[in-house]
């Protein structure tokens, strides 16, 4: 396949938009199940210790049988739970020496790497999970969902909140119409990842292949501190608070709200910083009127910045900012709604005193990961496959392209094009280095 580069990018774009008219909650038959839900499928790992460790740790059921780490004593580390696999340092190099003996594949690298590590296993024709965001460029996050959709393919997106009972429940209020008309949401996070800078002249450890670890990236000598979090706050390889919580708490209001792509983004925070993510942002997106349903404004604040309502509404006779550090709110015509993972509430509260909510209708979720095995093996659906969770990435990342921008986004999703700036184009994608492909 020909390396990825800007030209192709863009002279390739209007192919890879192809429509995703998936519902939020289809996903095709599974191109590979097994012959017996009781049979154990074959997984690899791409990453072994934070997120990918507790990936792994909710598919151990099934057989662990590869496992590729570009950080030899993290490899070890995270392998111990499982003697029996397979170790590599390449991810390329497992799944082209292991795709006859896998069934599947969890990915849980650096944001960077998430593409063209999930790409390369649905071209294998494997299922993916991939934790969140999905991808780490806007462009990326429509070639997977496409690439599932072709492939007929399981998958998920490590969004695992998206599994909770609250969230369930906050869906059905909305939808059943508790406050009314819902036009306008806040969805603010405390998370901070700032303070990026690059430093020369330290070998990498023995331990790291820093050549494999940059995968895509752009070339660059090792720099102290990227590896193996704090790369969450470069540009080149994380998207800051909003790439890493994004994903879970604008998940909300495009569940609950039936929303995909915005069609306006403008962001604000400090002067942008072509390393470091910013100490702050805020982002304001605009979702058009669809079906029925009215148009929204979503606005989402990190860093711990919070909406002037946050300091002027109360929560059980505190302002809600202090009850909410992080939270989702929601704002009908006949009311309000305040959440985060675990709390709800309707507002003003006497207003809804003795309300009684509607009868559960979205039944108890079986685990996030236990749904992607479960899909995998009946041909079953997924709550956050790519198809859903790939319009949640674009929307979450193109908040990060208007704010290093610096100017107003006006979106055509069918086509991935930015209709009024060449600046935010450009940062759709990403020129990948040489090696390394989508």
């Amino acid at each position: 396949m020909p390396r990825l580069t800007r030209r192709r990018f863009l002279t390739t774009t209007a192919a890879a938009a192809g429509a995703l008219q998936l519902g939020a909650y289809a996903n095709p038959a599974a191109a590979q199940v097994p012959s017996s839900p009781n049979e154990r499928l074959r997984i690899a790992g791409v990453g072994t210790t934070g997120r990918a460790a507790e990936d792994l740790r909710e598919v151990s059921s099934q057989d662990i049988v590869a496992l590729a780490d570009v950080d030899s004593d993290l490899l070890e580390k995270g392998s111990a739970r499982y003697p029996n696999a397979r170790k590599y340092r390449d991810y390329r190099e497992m799944l082209d020496k292991e795709a006859g003996k896998i069934d599947a594949v969890v990915v849980g690298t650096a944001d960077h790497s998430h593409a063209p590590a999930a790409a390369m296993a649905l071209r294998l024709e494997k299922h993916v999970y991939c934790e969140k965001p999905l991808t780490h460029t806007v462009f990326e996050s429509r070639t997977l969902a496409n690439l599932a959709k072709e492939k007929k393919l399981v998958t998920q997106m490590g969004n695992q909140i998206h599994a909770g009972e609250n969230y369930r429940r906050v869906v059905e209020l909305i939808q059943a119409g508790a406050i009314g008309k819902v036009q306008e949401v806040h969805v603010w996070v405390t998370a901070k990842y700032s303070g990026a800078v690059f430093t020369t002249g330290t070998p990498a450890p023995k331990n790291l292949d820093w050549n494999l670890w940059l995968g895509p990236a752009p070339e660059r000598p090792y720099s102290e501190g990227v590896h193996p979090f704090n790369w969450r706050k470069y540009w080149d390889y994380g998207t800051g608070a909003l790439g890493d919580f994004g994903c879970h708490y604008m998940d909300l209001a495009h569940w609950a709200l039936k929303l995909r792509a915005p069609g306006v983004i403008e962001a604000e925070g400090p002067p942008v910083d072509s390393v470091s993510c910013p100490d702050w942002c805020i982002v304001r997106y605009v979702y058009g009127a669809r079906a029925n349903l009215p148009q929204v404004k979503l606005t989402w604040y990190d860093s711990g910045k919070q909406p002037e309502l946050a300091a002027n509404l109360k929560v059980q006779g505190k302002p809600m900012g202090e009850v909410f550090k992080s939270a989702q709110l929601f704002i009908g015509s006949e009311g309000m709604l305040i959440s985060d993972y675990s709390r709800r509430f309707l507002l003003p509260e006497d207003k809804f005193d003795g309300f009684k909510p509607p009868e559960p209708s979205i039944p108890k979720s079986i685990g996030h990961h236990a749904e992607w095995l479960n899909a995998i093996k009946t041909g079953g659906a997924t709550t956050c496959n790519f198809d859903y969770a790939g319009a949640l990435t674009e929307a979450v990342l193109l908040g990060t392209v208007a704010y290093r921008s610096g100017k107003r986004v006006e979106w055509d999703a069918d086509n991935l094009k930015v209709k009024n700036n060449p600046e935010a184009q450009a940062l759709i994608h990403k020129e990948y280095r040489k090696g390394w492909t989508l």
